[in-house]
């Protein structure tokens, strides 16, 4: 191709800088491709990537789209520099990235074109920690409305649930699986109690939704055929109970196929919901519960039915940890924006993986679609002041652990002491007693509530919260978390020199560090060290005599 046709080429496919495509000169790459913020390669694939996708074309002149060609390669070619592109990009999808390159025949000139796909779904693309777009042929931080819009996104989804089996009839289902279906529907629909008898199944099986004109559907074999018949299906449906000792160590195994109308209640009754008893403070008379509410094992199971992304053809599993807790896991991101979203919002999500199966359920009354399914679960756990449910999505898997006993029993005596604590106080309180990061709309609202001390990045469980419990452990981990204040520890130091002369800085650590609040990690703690000296510098109390070496200042 010669640069004439390469212009033309690139004037036909390229016409315009917009949200979808950037032509940049680039002529030397040893600082353009991770350089400055907002200026470089990967800051503008994130802007095309996070605008819908699109093309970066460098070597061409900006507005001119005359070809001037990359001069100065640096150690690039276009297959370790997608390394050094993916390596400094977060979120982005790296299978559908490609780069194309192009050089003149006359004039020797090279240009590359970066074919951007979209950000995934409900996932923003960062370079160099920010998120990026474009708007028009400008590239900006990504604005509120822009964010908003693509975590909170929708996404087609073909309905496997909703084909319909050609080959399949009525003679095909289970007799007693459309028994049960029978009575689970007219316990959700009491409406029909008076009509139901006299449909035949046939008529009965399109009023659950079951089938669509009397044809048979995945979802209704799914949840109502024949075992022996699951060849019509072409997908693994079973569900596997396996237990576990609490040292992982197998004792007993089980696969259930369809009917998962069935199955469902086998699989609840293999599970060993034992009574579960504690003591609460001030009475010699134990509380005395099931380890796990029937809903809460029950919930997790049929979602992840209703959710399991069936064309992975992979089992669904139960792992019961013998007289500890329960893992229910199924293939399937976890299409709601996040678990908090459905537990404190309490609203129905807009977007199912398996629409049809998931209605017919509904009908059925083995799932809630009006977002308090998640909700009561978590509500259960709180009212047993049992952890609460932990959700892991890594894998592309949706990973639900519930825990049948009380692990933390100081985080469970403040919940008992504080009845006044919500469930949405109870999530949040939740991160700060496992240590996990607060984001600033989490820190503000439980320092607003008074539930949390100290700043953020190094908070702990507040004096107001503790204080109800009476308990001495609880108090002491408190005042060790509080610590002094900084004028305390500068007089320290200050005294220190006076009396030590010359002190090394690994001194002056030996001495403070211990003594700093237990919630700072070790580089917190030696950086509180550093700023202490650079205060009482700046006073003008102390000086650095050489390297590491401080002394009063005369």
């Amino acid at each position: 191709m010669t640069e004439n046709e390469l212009h033309l080429f690139l004037k036909k496919n390229f016409p315009k800088e917009d949200e979808k495509c950037e032509w940049k000169e680039f002529k030397n790459l040893k600082h353009s491709v991770s350089g400055h913020l907002g200026e470089d390669i990967i800051s503008y694939i994130s802007g095309i990537s996070n605008s819908g996708g699109g093309n970066l074309i460098v070597g061409i002149e900006d507005c001119t789209l005359n070809i001037v060609g990359i001069q100065n390669f640096h150690d690039y070619n276009i297959d370790n520099i997608k390394f050094r592109i993916l390596g400094n990009l977060t979120h982005f999808d790296s299978d559908n990235f490609e780069i194309e390159e192009i050089k003149t025949s006359d004039t020797n000139k090279t240009i590359w074109i970066f074919k951007i796909p979209k950000h995934p779904f409900r996932q923003c693309v960062f370079a160099h920690k920010k998120a990026w777009q474009r708007i028009g042929e400008h590239l900006i931080e990504i604005r509120d409305e822009r964010k908003e819009a693509i975590i909170y996104e929708n996404v087609l989804i073909e309905d496997w649930s909703k084909e319909i089996i050609e080959e399949a009839t009525i003679d095909d289902l289970d007799e007693n699986a459309i028994i049960k279906a029978r009575q689970e529907f007219i316990k959700r629909n009491p409406k029909y109690n008076d009509d139901i008898d006299s449909w035949d199944n046939a008529k009965f099986l399109n009023k659950a939704k079951l089938t669509i004109k009397g044809k048979i559907t995945r979802t209704c074999f799914i949840l109502l055929g024949k075992e022996e018949e699951e060849h019509f299906l072409d997908s693994a449906v079973k569900i596997r109970w396996n237990l576990k000792t609490v040292d992982n160590q197998d004792k007993d195994f089980e696969i259930f196929s369809i009917p998962l109308i069935l199955s469902v209640d086998e699989i609840f009754l293999k599970i060993r919901n034992l009574k579960y008893r504690y003591l609460r403070e001030g009475t010699l008379f134990p509380d005395e519960v099931l380890r796990y509410d029937p809903f809460v094992i029950r919930e997790p199971l049929n979602n992840a039915i209703a959710h399991q992304d069936y064309s992975k053809k992979s089992r669904i599993n139960v792992v019961e940890f013998e007289d500890d807790h329960l893992v229910f896991s199924n293939y399937g991101t976890f299409l709601p924006n996040s678990v908090e979203d459905v537990v404190l919002k309490d609203t129905p999500e807009e977007s199912y993986r398996n629409p049809f199966l998931v209605e017919a359920m509904r009908n059925l009354g083995m799932i809630e679609t009006q977002g308090g399914g998640i909700r009561k679960v978590f509500n259960f756990q709180k009212q047993r002041f049992f952890p609460l449910p932990d959700y892991d999505f890594a894998d592309g898997k949706v990973k639900v652990t519930i825990t049948g006993k009380v692990i933390n029993k100081d985080f469970a005596k403040i919940l008992i002491k504080n009845p006044e604590i919500t469930l949405e106080d109870t999530l949040v309180l939740d991160k700060v007693q496992k240590k996990k990061s607060l984001d600033d709309v989490e820190f503000n609202y439980l320092k607003k509530k008074r539930f949390i001390e100290g700043r953020k990045g190094s908070n702990y469980i507040s004096y107001n919260v503790i204080e109800p419990t009476k308990d001495k452990d609880l108090l002491a981990e408190y005042i060790n978390n509080r610590s002094f204040d900084d004028k305390h520890f500068k007089e320290i130091i200050l005294e220190f020199i006076s009396k030590s002369g010359e002190t090394k800085r690994r001194d002056i650590d030996n001495l403070i560090i211990p003594k700093l609040s237990a919630v700072l990690t070790e580089e917190q703690k030696k950086n509180k060290v550093k700023n202490f000296l650079f205060s009482l510098s700046k006073e003008g109390k102390i000086e650095s005599i050489e390297y590491a070496t401080w002394n009063i200042r005369k």
